[in-house]
Parts: structure tokens; C-alpha cells; sequence
């Protein structure tokens, strides 16, 4: 099993769906990876010799950002934010879609549950 970045790659798909897996590699950087690295796109994972995978993971840490290192640096840009207080840091605050999106309906993925607020009943005569 190949395992870069501590991630296990899945053996049984291609190369470049296969390094997708990675927090911070996307289908184009996966692509220019292989072919600086000089592995064919459609051969899998499982196919790769140690001598490629290790090439793979060296690239990587030199070039690319990943996993937890990345993590970090969005949660500190997303903290910046909040601390200056600006539009988009207060809906990050509230947690409230960020980029624009309605929030009348649907925006149920940020808002949570739906929180339901009764009617007051009407005094009987």
C-alpha cells in the first residue's frame, strides 16, 4: 500500500485520483505531480514501485502544501477574520454562509437544524 503524507492511497484506482486523497491535492496538481515525477496518469496505484512512490512523496513535501500543515494555515486565516471582525469573519462567527448565498431558504448545511419558533396562541373569548 502506498502511504504519503500519512494517508494510504487506495491501491485499485489511477494515479491521479488516487493522490486526490491527499488534504490539498486537487485533479490538476495531481496531474502536474505525476508528470514532473514522469508516471503515466492511467496507471494505478498498486502498479507504482517503491522508488516512484517515494519520488511522489518527495515531490510533494517540497512543493505542496498538505494535510495538517494546510489545515493549520486555513483555520488561522479563518481566526484573522474573525479577530478583525470584518463582513466575512462575522459570518463566520455566526455561522452563517459566508460567500453570498441566500439564507431564507436552504443555507441548511451552515444554519444547523431547523430550529422551529411556535405561533403565540390567540386569547379565547
Amino acid at each position: 500500500m502506498a502511504r504519503i503524507a500519512g494517508i494510504d492511497l487506495p491501491r485499485n484506482k489511477r494515479g491521479v485520483i488516487g493522490l486526490t486523497y491527499i488534504y490539498g491535492i486537487g485533479p490538476s496538481t495531481a496531474k502536474k505531480l505525476l508528470d514532473d515525477v514522469g508516471i503515466d496518469h492511467n496507471t494505478k496505484v498498486g502498479e507504482w514501485s517503491n522508488d516512484q512512490v517515494q519520488s511522489i512523496a518527495i515531490k510533494i513535501q517540497d512543493d505542496v502544501k498538505v494535510e495538517g500543515e494546510l489545515r493549520s494555515e486555513v483555520q488561522l486565516s479563518i481566526k484573522r477574520l474573525m479577530d478583525i471582525a470584518c463582513f466575512r469573519g462575522i459570518r463566520h462567527r455566526k455561522g452563517l454562509p459566508v460567500r453570498g448565498q441566500r439564507t431564507k431558504t436552504n443555507a441548511r448545511t451552515r444554519k444547523g437544524k431547523r430550529k422551529t419558533v411556535a405561533n403565540k396562541k390567540k386569547a379565547t373569548k
